[in-house]
């Protein structure tokens, strides 16, 4: 399978920079994934979660709470106001997922958007 680069930028910097399989984003209009080649465009973001198929096939969660992304054949980058990684171990994952769950509670999401992606931290903190 063909790689691309994802990039995940905050207003404090890069979050992440890796060539990954494929990402599945939090559009406007629901969920979308992206792989390698894909048709450029230019997208929304919502408050969800961005779930990254890396380039050892293991999986990473990023929390986000808004923001848009750019995708191009080559290179994904994704530009979101906060993002929480839920990742490390089982100390650190606890603290990942607490602050996960409060940034997507304060955002300006629907009720119904806020609470699919407090329930999809909550799946992924379980299966961890």
């Amino acid at each position: 399978m063909e790689l691309m680069k994802l990039e995940i930028v905050t207003p404090d910097g890069m979050i992440f920079d890796a060539d990954v399989k494929q990402v599945t984003l939090p559009g406007s209009e629901g969920e979308f994934g992206v792989l390698a080649n894909h048709a450029t465009l230019v997208s929304l973001l919502d408050t969800g979660v961005i779930v990254i198929e890396k380039s050892d096939g293991g999986e990473l969660a990023v929390a986000i709470n808004s923001g848009y992304v750019k995708v191009e054949e080559e290179k994904t980058t994704c530009i979101v106001d906060g993002a929480v990684a839920l990742s490390g171990d089982d100390s650190d994952l606890a603290k990942a997922l607490d602050a996960a769950k409060t940034l997507l509670k304060s955002t300006e999401a629907s009720n119904a958007a806020i609470a699919a992606a407090v329930s999809k931290v909550e799946h992924i903190g379980k299966s961890l």
